[in-house]
């Protein structure tokens, strides 16, 4: 055989061994990067709070409140109330604003810096929920200034047994870090990013129903528009508050200090709408973009 075909050979043969190892390392990529939250499973890394209470809820729909302004005067409260399950964030009161975002609430998901603000209403946030989940990281859980965080939840866990409380493991905490890198391709810590009390509320939501609408949550692309968006407070419940886009776009852009990646977790809500069968509505997504 001549050196010609033999060259050809070798060619075609390297080619395909390329082409087989792009695939291969392609599909590793798509595997990695939308890791099946379905299979991460409730019953690891939701530690109760006291005696030995299990969070495995199943939902078949879900509503999950934002803390959004855009809520106000949708008069949503009945059909979110008439949800399965309702889950809201931090310390979103209803009180005052049941017309327009509803009065109950399954599970509430609570940041390690609203732990004072929920616990200081009891009668709004403790004897009015199902279900707490408190994050935050070890280090936040465990010392601060006041007290222990979990100390101030097993009391007030222990004063109000209605509610089944729990906070997320330090092992699960790093599964919601690594969560975040595989679908950003940033390291969180290195991009001087703090999760939002929206990233956890959305994975949790997922493991929990086969179904989530999502309300008041605008889309990634909102804040940056041709058209600017009409100033809006961030909270519904503080109207002279910051404004939302000012917000996101701040925090998006800022690389001094941590802060909030609204928008690129945005991103990654609007990838999972269909993996995971999430809706979102007031604004809608997708429709508008």
């Amino acid at each position: 055989m001549s050196s010609g075909p033999i060259r050809r050979a070798v060619v075609v043969v390297s080619l395909f061994s390329l082409i087989t190892r792009l695939i291969v390392y392609s599909s590793s990529t798509i595997t990695q990067h939308f890791p099946n939250l379905k299979k991460w499973g409730v019953s690891n890394g939701y530690l109760p709070v006291i005696g030995n209470k299990s969070l495995n809820s199943q939902c078949q729909i879900c509503a999950v409140v934002t803390s959004s302004s855009h809520l106000l005067g949708t008069r949503l409260g009945l059909e979110i109330d008439n949800s399965e399950c309702i889950i809201r964030m931090n310390d979103a009161p209803t009180l005052g604003y049941e017309v327009d975002i509803g009065s109950k609430t399954t599970l509430r998901v609570v940041a390690h810096s609203s732990v004072y603000r929920v616990l200081r209403k009891p009668q709004e946030f403790l004897t009015k929920t199902a279900t707490i989940i408190f994050w935050g990281p070890p280090e936040k859980m465990q010392r601060n200034s006041k007290g222990s965080l979990l100390g101030l939840i097993q009391k007030a866990s222990s004063t109000f047994p209605n509610i089944s409380a729990f906070i997320i493991s330090p092992s699960k905490m790093k599964n919601f870090d690594e969560l975040f890198r595989r679908e950003t391709g940033k390291d969180r810590e290195k991009s001087h990013s703090w999760l939002s009390t929206g990233w956890f509320t959305m994975v949790i939501a997922v493991e929990l129903c086969e179904k989530v609408h999502v309300y008041g949550m605008v889309p990634p692309n909102y804040c940056s528009r041709k058209h600017a968006p009409h100033k809006r407070a961030y909270h519904y419940y503080e109207p002279k508050g910051p404004d939302e886009c000012t917000t996101y776009i701040q925090n998006e852009r800022s690389r001094r200090g941590n802060h909030h990646r609204f928008i690129t977790e945005k991103l990654v809500f609007a990838r999972w709408a269909t993996l995971y069968n999430i809706t979102f509505s007031h604004p809608q997504w997708f429709q508008e973009q």
